[in-house]
């Protein structure tokens, strides 16, 4: 198949800025894979404390040190629905590990927050910065040096990415991530909107709102609708860190038990002891991350990936900018319709053809670069099929020729639209994103004057004393990376929604975040620079007229130039309360890079 011109012209863009990077990110790698596993290097002493608390068959195995050893870093904890059935994945892999004639140790745990848990609470101002930690707890877990290839088990919003950039960190090990598979559906999305939106109001009380969550939030599995963390799932299958059709198998099932051991079995085969040596350093190449911007538009998701694949791509040596984002999506139809972006949820889109689906579509249209390298050897040919079990053994299997449910998942040829529905917006209130894939096109363009607010608690107030009963675009500030650790707005959703179907014409603009979980109201985000970074939007005054317009891509407070110019910012005190440990990041909110360049403190 011949590569699409214009992905084809953003990888260039992409290889040419970042070619010093990347060449000096391979030469590490390259070099510290020519070193290899330590264990031969280690003193006796050394490697008694790595193999101390194995079983004997284990403890004489790594003795021998020909063996290889299989290292396992977990974000398990069981208060998140989406990492509970992790607890369960360390026996099966070392009893996978162990009858392949290999070793496997659980290297060590990382962080896992639940933003469900977390939104709209104090805790939330830890959630992005919580990804760098998982960053470094990965290269702690790793720095013993007793592996030779690591499996990651990790499934949300800030754990994949920062797994990722840990793993990057030991590029040269070999590389899978393990999923743990969807809860089953609960109540459907379109309810779930409703539900919410009459407690907004204040037409229903707190117990018919948790009665309505609690069915929708149910059981051990991932949240089904497509948000970030099953965002992060498509993304490591679409470009090459999955296993094949593996992303969305529910836990605690013998499909999802069988392809966690075959994961082990595929480790090992891409260990440098095995056929085709395949390290997470060069599998992550620019061509993956075309691979994944492209899924990502295609399958209208997580609008926080503009953040975190930037900070992923910068990990692997490769410069990635909002503008490629904008190019790649406009290049990449609309392919998918899941809540927010319709009423289906994971488990509908996987019965409708899934992973297997979308990538033979795209990649049948030139629309994926084919010359990659996967965790399945090189191309993408392995991951237009689908597992199945046939007795206790895997057999993957073409996807069928066409989609089991058209309102879900559909061909090239008849796509939701045309583009990929994420756009960058551009002007004299900084730069942001916009989200419009699951917004209606009436809806694109909103100019009304500005209400300006430093917290959700006071748009919420201004919302139920009847303040914002009008055409208004909400200017929510001093919520980026810098001034209190970006927090996700979504809490503000269910208020800025009952006004748009009042018929009022609304917006927010914000330099926080929101996700794959934004929906129909129009919300220019991520805006930079951020207020506490002397950023434009930190001068907007109450009843500027501000123009968000997605047509055209542009950011405006209509406001004469040199009156603007001349307005002091509006600085806020941006050090947060003492509490929830929100007091010990105070050097990751002086670090922080902005949201642009993945909001990092790294």
């Amino acid at each position: 198949m011949t590569l699409d011109a214009r992905i084809a012209d953003v990888t260039e863009t992409i290889v040419a800025r970042s070619r010093e990077g990347r060449a000096r990110y391979l030469e590490a790698i390259e070099e510290a894979a020519a070193k290899g596993p330590h264990r031969a290097a280690l003193s006796c002493g050394n490697l008694a404390h790595g193999f101390a608390g194995c079983g004997a068959t284990d403890k004489d195995a790594l003795k021998g040190q020909v063996v290889p050893n299989i290292g396992v870093v977990t974000a398990y904890n069981d208060m998140l629905s989406a990492h509970q059935p992790y607890e369960r994945f360390p026996d099966i892999i070392r009893t996978a590990a162990r009858a392949a004639g290999a070793v496997a140790q659980v290297a060590g745990g990382v962080p896992a927050m639940c933003d469900g848990v977390t939104q709209g609470q104090p805790g939330m101002e830890l959630s992005l910065f919580s990804r760098d930690v998982i960053a470094m707890s990965t290269a702690v877990a790793l720095s013993h040096d007793m592996f030779d290839a690591a499996l990651y088990l990790g499934i949300c919003d800030k754990i994949v990415p920062g797994l990722v950039i840990g793993a990057l960190a030991f590029g040269h090990l070999p590389a899978v991530f393990v999923p743990s598979g969807p809860m089953p559906s609960g109540m459907t999305n379109d309810e779930k909107g409703r539900i919410r939106g009459l407690y907004a109001e204040g037409k229903i009380g707190r117990a018919e709102l948790l009665e309505a969550e609690s069915a929708s939030y149910h059981s051990p599995g991932t949240c089904t609708f497509y948000g970030t963390a099953n965002s992060n799932q498509m993304l490591m299958e679409i470009m090459g860190l999955h296993l094949p059709g593996s992303s969305f198998v529910p836990p605690n099932t013998p499909l999802r038990d069988a392809l966690t051991t075959a994961t082990v079995n595929q480790a090992l085969a891409i260990t440098r002891s095995g056929n085709g040596y395949a390290p997470i350093g060069q599998i992550l190449d620019e061509k993956a991350f075309v691979n994944g911007i492209v899924g990502l538009n295609a399958t209208g998701g997580s609008t926080n990936h503009a953040i975190h694949l930037v900070a992923m791509a910068k990990a692997a040596g490769i410069t990635l900018t909002w503008d490629d984002f904008d190019r790649l999506s406009a290049a990449t139809p609309l392919l998918c319709r899941i809540y927010p972006n319709g009423s289906a949820d994971v488990n509908h889109f996987h019965a409708a053809g899934g992973m297997g689906f979308l990538i033979r579509e795209l990649r049948g249209a030139g629309l994926l670069h084919d010359d990659v390298l996967t965790v399945m050897g090189p191309g993408l040919s392995e991951y237009v099929k689908e597992p199945t079990l046939v007795g206790e053994e895997i057999v993957w299997k073409d996807i069928e020729p066409q989609s089991g449910d058209l309102s879900v998942l559909r061909p090239v040829a008849e796509p939701f639209q045309a583009d990929g529905g994420l756009r960058l917006l551009d002007g004299n209130m900084g730069r942001a994103v916009i989200k419009v894939s699951a917004v209606d096109r009436d809806r694109w363009i909103v100019e009304a004057p500005a209400r300006v607010f430093t917290t959700q608690d006071g748009l919420e107030a201004a919302f139920r004393a009847g303040e914002l009963d009008r055409d208004v675009v909400a200017v929510v500030r001093f919520q980026g990376p810098k001034a209190n650790g970006m927090p996700e707005l979504h809490r503000l959703t269910p208020a800025l929604s009952v006004l748009q179907k009042r018929g009022h014409k609304v917006a927010l603009v914000t330099d926080g975040r929101m996700s794959g979980a934004s929906g129909k109201v129009p919300a220019a985000i991520h805006v930079t620079p951020e207020a506490a970074h002397g950023g434009p939007i930190g001068k907007i005054r109450d009843g500027d007229v501000i123009r968000v317009d997605a047509e055209t891509g542009s950011l405006e407070v209509l406001v004469d130039a040199a009156e603007f110019a001349a307005r002091e910012n509006a600085w806020e005190a941006t050090e947060p309360q003492f509490g929830m440990g929100r007091n010990l990041f105070a050097a990751f909110r002086a670090a922080v890079g902005p949201a642009e360049q993945g909001a990092s403190a790294l």
